[in-house]
C-alpha cells in the first residue's frame, strides 16, 4: 500500500521513544495516534484491511497508511485509504490525511490533510479523539468526491506539449521535485500502466503519482492536494470538499 524502505511493525512503532515535554511542545507517541484512530475509526463503523507504518529521521517522524472499508465504499478500481503523520522534532503537526490507492498501480494520493492540532500543545491529548472523529465523519464525502474527481481528470485530454508544461508547473508549486519533470513526462508518453494510455490529465495524475512513489511520505499529502488544486481549475471540478490549509512551507526545498 505504501512504499518506503523503512516499514516497521507495530511492536516496532511502540518501542520509539517520546521526547520529553516542554512549556510550549507536548509530543505524542506514534502508537498513541494509531491506537486513537484504530478506536475512531471502529466507532464509526468502518474496517481496516491493511495497515503499513513508516519511520524518519531515526524514529522523529511518522508516516501510516490504512486501507478501510465501510458503507457504501465499493470500488473495482481504487481503495479508500487513511493516512496518519507525527512529529518529534516539530517538523510538522499531527495530521490525518484521506486518500485513496488505485488498485492498477498502487498510486498513493490524498485529497484532504486534516490537522489533529496547530502544534503540540498541552491539549493535543484531549483533543485528539474529537478531531479524529470529525475527520472520520467526512469519509464518505471524501470518497465521492474523488469519483467526481477522477471522472472529470478522465474526461479531459491534453497533449504532450500541455503535459510538460504542467509537470514544471508542478515543479514551481512544490508539488513535484523538479529532478522529477523529464521522467514524469516520459511516464505521460509511455505509461507502464496501459490503462493511462490515453492521453488525458487523469494520464498525467497518474504519472506524477507514479514517480513520488518512495519518496519522503509524510510530505505526499500535500503534494497530491497541490496538484489537484491545480488540476481542479483546468478539469472544472468544483470540490464539495472544504478546501484545507497547506502549509507550503513544510515543500519548500523537499526534493526527497
Amino acid at each position: 500500500m505504501i512504499i518506503a524502505k523503512n516499514l516497521v511493525s507495530r511492536e516496532e512503532l511502540a518501542n520509539v521513544r517520546t521526547p520529553e515535554g516542554t512549556d510550549s511542545f507536548t509530543p505524542i507517541s506514534h502508537s498513541f495516534l494509531v491506537e486513537e484512530t484504530l478506536s475512531a475509526l471502529d466507532r464509526a463503523g468502518y474496517s481496516v484491511t491493511e495497515e503499513k507504518h513508516a519511520l524518519g529521521r531515526f524514529g522523529q517522524r511518522y508516516f501510516g497508511g490504512f486501507q478501510i472499508t465501510g458503507p457504501d465504499i465499493n470500488s473495482d478500481s481504487r481503495k479508500l485509504v487513511l493516512g496518519l503523520r507525527n512529529a518529534h522534532d516539530k517538523s510538522f503537526a499531527a495530521s490525518m490525511c484521506i486518500g485513496n490507492r488505485m488498485i492498477v498501480c498502487e498510486n498513493l494520493c490524498f485529497s484532504s490533510d486534516v490537522k489533529l492540532a496547530r502544534r503540540h500543545t498541552v491539549n493535543i491529548i484531549r483533543d485528539i479523539p474529537r478531531v479524529l472523529s470529525e475527520g472520520i465523519g467526512r469519509l464518505l464525502s471524501h470518497w465521492t468526491d474523488m469519483e467526481t474527481r477522477i471522472n472529470r481528470y478522465q474526461n479531459t485530454e491534453i497533449g504532450f506539449d500541455r503535459a510538460c508544461e504542467l509537470s514544471v508547473q508542478l515543479a514551481e508549486a512544490k508539488a513535484l521535485p523538479a529532478r522529477d519533470v523529464f521522467a514524469v513526462t516520459q511516464e505521460f508518453k509511455a505509461p507502464r500502466h496501459p490503462e493511462f494510455n490515453t492521453p488525458t490529465l487523469w494520464n498525467l495524475y497518474n504519472s506524477v503519482t507514479e514517480n513520488l512513489k518512495g519518496s519522503d511520505l509524510t510530505k505526499l499529502p500535500a503534494r497530491t492536494m497541490v496538484m489537484q488544486s491545480i488540476f481542479d481549475s483546468i478539469a472544472g471540478h468544483a470540490s464539495i470538499i472544504e478546501p484545507q490549509l497547506i502549509d507550503v512551507e513544510e515543500l519548500a526545498g523537499a526534493e526527497a
